[in-house]
């Protein structure tokens, strides 16, 4: 299936949001289903407001709610004013800076700050940041000012950010070249049988749900692109390991995707089903207990806490590291105390 997203289009001055067609595959299914599977942050309210509207065709007919997808439909979604995402305003937001010269700027994002505005999250982004902060940031190949790479919403950790065009294509060719470092900490569903070890799998787009990535192997193993993950436990917490992971490459959800290709689904990682028990017992005590856990860690449990790479202009090795945020720490003593106390 095409996927493409926010482009301009001069049609009826309508501009195109989103643009797919259905695979060859595709069974029957409601235009309003279909399409709250494959955009991300939306509601099927907005969507069926905008089927409503004329705002959907498919091609290039309007449709209305309960036209069924078929296979190589081509389906556009068409609104009245341009994406958002093309329209970036500054935005007065603090910024956790742990490094800063003339050339980058190395920030600590929190969990939950979007680092670029797309579909539902046109504000509050770590770009909106950046650019109220830093004047003249340089573009890269994707148009997003100052980012050399990025990290999910719910991802804590450290990021550099370029300020000059030969940082963004000094340090851009250091991470396609995979002589960055990144290492992140984790907590991952189950108890690892090697203390070490390295996953190897070619990650591409999950052929149902387009929201999530997945690893295509043998035949299929020309659908996803080359990604390798090494892992090493810190700590075997009974029904949850804490980890580091080491990135030699960056694919979209890398971790997440790796982790739950094994059997270690990341905690509380909504998206790829880890915000439900994997692992455990049925008693109503333990269940009571992840269920807190959860609350403590709203979110994947996932950090980017240790960062290298030479620096375009002094050619120096720069590492950087930052703690672990407050609620996946107190996720990990709370496993802690329940690990020393039960009998696993």
């Amino acid at each position: 299936m095409l996927n493409s997203y926010d482009e301009d289009m001069d049609e009826d001055n309508l501009h195109e949001h989103y643009h797919f067609v259905a695979s060859a595959g595709q069974v029957p299914l409601r235009i309003d289903k279909f399409l709250m599977n494959f955009i991300e942050n939306s509601t099927r309210n907005k969507i069926q407001s905008a089927i409503k509207d004329g705002s959907v065709r498919v091609n290039g007919d309007i449709v209305k709610s309960n036209y069924k997808v078929k296979p190589e439909d081509d389906i556009k979604v068409l609104l009245n004013h341009p994406p958002h995402e093309n329209l970036l305003v500054a935005e007065n937001i603090p910024l956790d800076i742990v490094y800063e010269d003339d050339t980058l700027v190395v920030v600590n994002k929190p969990a939950g700050m979007v680092v670029h505005p797309g579909h539902g999250n046109y504000s509050g982004t770590l770009i909106n940041a950046l650019i109220y902060h830093f004047e003249n940031l340089p573009n890269n190949s994707s148009e997003r000012p100052g980012l050399v790479h990025r990290i999910d919403k719910d991802t804590s950790g450290l990021l550099v950010v370029a300020k000059t065009e030969h940082a963004m294509s000094y340090l851009s060719a250091q991470f396609a070249a995979k002589t960055s470092e990144r290492e992140y900490v984790a907590i991952a569903w189950g108890n690892f049988v090697e203390p070490k070890g390295t996953v190897e799998g070619n990650i591409g787009r999950h052929p149902k749900n387009r929201l999530q990535n997945t690893v295509w192997e043998g035949d299929d193993s020309d659908k996803g692109k080359p990604a390798v993950t090494h892992y090493e436990v810190l700590e075997d917490l009974g029904y949850v390991s804490v980890i580091k992971c080491k990135l030699e490459t960056g694919r979209t959800h890398q971790i997440r995707v790796h982790l739950k290709h094994i059997g270690h689904t990341l905690f509380n990682d909504e998206r790829y089903g880890g915000d439900r028990i994997l692992k455990g017992t049925n008693f109503t005590k333990y269940k009571q207990f992840v269920d807190n856990c959860f609350k403590v860690l709203p979110r994947q449990a996932l950090h980017a806490k240790t960062l290298g790479f030479e620096h375009p202009v002094t050619k120096e090795w720069m590492s950087f590291s930052s703690d672990i945020p407050e609620d996946m720490a107190a996720c990990i003593e709370k496993w802690r105390s329940y690990a020393s106390h039960a009998h696993l």
